[in-house]
């Protein structure tokens, strides 16, 4: 995030796209909440009516995957009505022209024919967003998991340069990290073009910088991304270490994926729970969960915060950063390597060489994190420099980092898998408020499972008429990838034509069904687009009051009306 995550609630006009916040970052909901009822203006584009739109002023239902016509078109509205800031655009950012000329045919009445929003609502938004000072986006994974999800946040990056809204409190884009150290795991370089702090793979004296550092001779080539990882899988790639990460069930596509798996000679699992990957496992390595060792995590404000140990870890279990060094220091052994790399002896030895190797984390130790800051608040927030700097709390203060904002022309690219004859409906994926990820925890609880203890997808009633689908029936989910039977939930929470449904389940794995095509420059797969439809297999009573929580539909802005007998029949004689 360019911005802090208390700044929210200061701010005067939330655009939350792609995001279903209230249920997959709850926290961070609270200070959008706040200002809510402070008076913020809060605008929500999402193809589904998610808890946020029951509060929010306006929900740009987009249809999936058309992001990038909303974006550009409220670009055009920006541009074509003066509304940019001027002195920002020409004193920091570079690209201008090219953007400019590129939104000139994105018209918002061209906009509402391909992303179903309507003219009127993208221009009133636009305006709202570039003359509102305290204007922040948050995004997260709808925008990123397409094909074309780079092209999305460019998108929103050329928002933000073109308004100026950089640099101050309460502004700025700010992706919501997924998982509670994912920002702590690309800082440390987690990543196949980055050392730690991202400083490249490809730049020489990165490279003689880690060289020196870990004692070994660097390739200046990138690695294999994620999603090209899973492809290479028993050819390119022939073992896996995989630590933290069920990949059977949250990886796209994950049927072929377990057939090249089967090709796979060794695989090391090492995690707290059992989970799918663990059918393909050689080695498990019991490891301690996040009450069992010492660290640092890092959230999505780039707030780097100490974990401390209040148990031991059970049986065998150890803490990952002690079977890690352990490994290193066998494998070095056994390959006459230099060991002294893996001598250190404790989680804060180990940061201290973390954290002077990057100059963004060159002021961050252990000690400090121990130590209150003058906020009220743990933690230290990244860029900290050196030991006097008290951390950043928002970034580009003053102007640009990379020393101009890079303004970037993009063009509409559909989605590779659109409907058809045959695949009628389009399916997206997500999380829901009781599980997290691959629910390896979540599910291992009692009271969430009760609250949510079976899969289902959801259907617009009048997708479920034509198909003769009832509330509660099972169903067969299908894609040209593969076919899972789940319960189906009737309800306008999703536009026609769409069906949805959560990641979380191993017996009803919907990434069966997902599409493994990667975006061109991050490979993220999308997960959030693509083919599918759906055969009712007969009526059933599932018995769990909790199989469908959360559900609701949203008409009208902040206080709206009840479902009613009066939408049914408008639909249906629209239908005929």
């Amino acid at each position: 995030m360019t911005n802090s995550i208390r700044e929210i609630r200061d701010a005067d006009f939330l655009f939350v796209i792609g995001s279903n916040t209230s249920e997959a970052h709850p926290i961070i909901a609270m200070e959008m909440k706040r200002a809510v009822r402070r008076g913020a203006t809060l605008i929500v584009a999402d193809p589904r009516a998610i808890w946020l739109t029951t509060i929010a002023d306006d929900h740009m239902q987009i249809k999936p995957g058309t992001d990038v016509w909303l974006l550009n078109a409220m670009a055009h509205v920006i541009i074509n009505e003066d509304l940019t800031d001027k002195k920002f655009v020409a004193e920091h950012t570079e690209g201008f022209e090219a953007v400019r000329d590129a939104v000139q045919d994105y018209t918002p009445e061209e906009a509402e024919k391909m992303c179903g929003v309507s003219a009127e609502l993208i221009r009133r938004t636009a305006r709202s967003y570039a003359t509102t000072r305290k204007a922040g986006i948050y995004y997260t994974l709808g925008i990123t998991e397409h094909s074309h999800g780079t092209d999305n946040v460019y998108a929103l990056a050329n928002l933000v340069l073109l308004t100026g809204h950089l640099g101050g409190p309460s502004m700025g884009l700010n992706p919501l990290r997924g998982q509670n150290n994912v920002q702590g795991a690309n800082d440390a370089g987690a990543s196949p073009i980055y050392y730690p702090g991202y400083q490249r793979v490809d730049d020489t004296e990165s490279q003689a910088k880690f060289e020196k550092l870990w004692k070994r001779d660097l390739s200046p080539d990138p690695g294999l991304n994620l999603n090209e990882m899973m492809k290479a899988a028993g050819d390119q790639i022939r073992a896996f270490f995989v630590m933290g990460e069920d990949i059977l069930l949250s990886e796209p596509n994950v049927l072929a994926l377990e057939e090249r798996m089967n090709r796979v000679e060794f695989v090391v699992l090492q995690d707290i729970f059992p989970n799918e990957t663990l059918r393909y496992a050689d080695v498990v390595f019991p490891a301690g969960n996040f009450a069992e060792k010492e660290g640092v995590f890092v959230n999505s404000e780039r707030r780097m915060q100490r974990v401390r140990k209040a148990v031991n870890p059970p049986g065998e279990a150890r803490a990952d950063w002690e079977i890690l060094l352990e490994l290193g220091r066998r494998a070095s052994a056994k390959r006459n390597l230099d060991p002294s790399v893996w001598s250190h002896q404790t989680p804060a030895q180990i940061f201290r060489e973390f954290s002077a190797s990057a100059p963004n984390f060159a002021g961050i130790t252990h000690e400090r994190l121990d130590q209150p800051t003058p906020d009220g608040f743990s933690g230290l927030q990244w860029p900290c420099k050196d030991d006097q700097d008290p951390g950043t709390k928002y970034l580009h203060e003053g102007g640009v980092l990379r020393g101009k904002g890079l303004l970037t022309a993009v063009a509409y690219r559909p989605s590779m898998e659109l409907p058809d004859k045959d695949y009628g409906l389009l399916l997206s994926t997500g999380r829901t408020l009781y599980h997290y990820n691959s629910a390896t925890q979540t599910r291992r609880d009692e009271g969430l499972d009760a609250k949510q203890s079976e899969a289902f997808v959801q259907i617009h009633p009048r997708d479920a008429r034509k198909r003769g689908i009832d509330e509660g029936d099972l169903v067969e989910v299908k894609t040209r990838r593969g076919v899972i039977e789940v319960a189906a939930h009737v309800s306008r929470q999703v536009r026609p034509g769409c069906i949805w449904m959560s990641l979380h389940f191993a017996e009803a794995r919907a990434n069966v069904l997902t599409n493994d095509v990667g975006d061109s420059v991050t490979g993220t797969a999308e997960y959030k687009v693509c083919a599918a439809e759906i055969t009712k297999v007969n009526s059933i009573e599932f018995g769990h009051a909790g199989l469908f929580p959360g559900s609701y539909f949203h008409q009208s802005p902040r206080g709206a009306a009840a479902d009613s007998e009066a939408g049914v029949l408008e639909e249906e004689t629209q239908e005929n």
